[in-house]
């Protein structure tokens, strides 16, 4: 089945959450978010034994992560039905009532067919705003931010703590160790976004988050 062809299966949600495992509600996000395994990370596997790097201390292979199977269970359920042609469909009757949309809180992109699909269920839910932070450079080289759906914003993530932006890609997110020096607000405010929104903002170029 092409890309294209998936606008034309319509699924109910509960349908929809059996074919790709249900999406992610946490407290601190304006909006529903999706994960995948942090273990399976292409650049970031390669990173996590480099020391100061930002995935050294990667939250997402420890906490509740660990703690629980039946979380990282959930996660390898999701890659693999990254693999079902119908995971467009179900991934936008999940999505399209969200104002707000993150992709990938745990795990990134996996391959150049993959960033696609994410591209078309951007296209078929116009009235939602995404945003995926991403260490994959070796995908996003190879596209022209033109081509990005509007509504989503991918944002190229330094690799190491204390490292400058990125000049390649138009949209950033860092790290920094420095106190006070990060842009991103949540720690003051009960680690939550509150009603900042603006990692989902094209008109910032960079987002600075703090050391956890």
């Amino acid at each position: 089945m092409k890309i294209q062809d998936a606008i034309k299966i319509s699924l109910p949600v509960k349908e929809a959450k059996k074919i790709t495992g249900s999406l992610t509600r946490t407290s601190k996000m304006p909006g529903l978010s999706y994960s995948l395994p942090a273990w399976e990370c292409k650049t970031g596997a390669k990173l996590r034994k480099i020391p100061g790097s930002v995935c050294a201390s990667c939250y997402a292979l420890k906490g509740n992560y660990t703690r629980y199977k039946a979380i990282k269970a959930a996660q390898y359920v999701r890659l693999e039905a990254l693999k079902d042609q119908r995971w467009i469909a179900a991934m936008v009757a999940q999505i399209i009532r969200q104002k707000y949309f993150r992709w990938h809180d745990a795990g990134d992109i996996q391959d150049a067919v993959h960033l696609q699909k994410i591209f078309r269920v951007c296209e078929l839910t116009p009235e939602t705003q995404h945003w995926m932070p991403t260490r994959e450079a070796q995908f996003l080289k190879d596209i022209d931010p033109a081509t990005v759906p509007k509504n989503l914003i991918i944002r190229m993530s330094s690799h190491m703590v204390d490292q400058a932006p990125v000049t390649f890609w138009p949209w950033t997110s860092t790290v920094t160790s420095g106190q006070g020096q990060a842009s991103c607000p949540a720690p003051k405010q009960n680690n939550s976004c509150g009603s900042c929104r603006q990692c989902w903002d094209r008109s910032i170029p960079n987002v600075s988050y703090g050391k956890h």
